[in-house]
């Protein structure tokens, strides 16, 4: 009897086990196919982009004004760079253009005879100098350009060739960053809710964004202080249903 009584708890013991270890597989089970639901949900994902653009004037311009003088006798010549570089001085000044924002670079000297040997020239030396203005009166700099005729008339021709234009830049990104990210991300999230309407589900929040890099150019050839910046942001939304 006794040994019937052992073998009687035994076989108890062992369904009270199995049915604990049933218990545990099917609360694993739903644990885990709510944790592949998640995962599922968590894969639903859309990129989209979202662009800003804005057209903005130059606020600062560094513009050479440059020269050539030729001549046989480098005293001579000296002298007339110095008178001349002195037109364009009072010329800058006259425009409004102050001391502190106008340079003069050491000039350049070109012996024509070691430099283009074998070659008829007709000076024997050639002067170039160069007036600089670093300045953030970029209006007052357009107008100087279109009135280089009048120094043509004080028998100074301007240099006009890729190596003395002006270049004009913008420096008040920093105060323009904040809207201009703002509407690019708008913009990028109109797309997204346009994405997750056209399949029939929701925008979530977002996964991930970047910010994208900031570029300025000009605007086109013909008016170079004029620039565009632009910008795109790239967004990971989740979606939901």
């Amino acid at each position: 009897m006794e040994e019937i009584a052992k073998q009687r708890r035994f076989v108890a013991d062992n369904e009270g086990l199995g049915c604990c270890l049933m218990i545990g597989l099917i609360v694993g089970s739903i644990l885990l196919g709510n944790a592949i639901k998640a995962v599922r949900a968590d894969d639903r994902v859309v990129s989209v982009k979202g662009l800003c653009e804005r057209e903005v004037k130059a606020d600062r311009v560094i513009c050479p004004f440059a020269y050539k003088e030729g001549g046989d006798n480098l005293q001579e010549l000296y002298v007339t760079i110095e008178k001349k570089n002195r037109i364009i001085i009072d010329f800058l000044k006259e425009a409004g253009i102050a001391d502190a924002d106008i340079s003069v670079a050491a000039p350049k000297v070109l012996d024509t005879r070691t430099e283009w040997s074998g070659s008829q020239n007709r000076y024997t030396y050639i002067v170039t100098s160069v007036v600089t203005v670093c300045t953030d009166k970029v209006d007052e700099i357009i107008q100087l350009q279109s009135r280089q005729g009048e120094l043509l008339q004080k028998g100074i021709a301007m240099a006009n060739n890729w190596e003395y234009q002006p270049v004009y830049s913008f420096t008040q990104l920093n105060d323009i960053k904040p809207s201009m990210i703002e509407t690019a991300t708008k913009n990028a999230r109109e797309t997204a809710e346009k994405f997750a309407a056209d399949s029939e589900s929701k925008l979530g929040k977002i996964k991930r964004a970047t910010q994208g890099q900031f570029s300025i150019t000009d605007r086109d050839s013909n008016t170079p202080y004029m620039k565009n910046v632009r910008v795109v942001t790239s967004v990971d939304y989740y979606l939901k249903d």
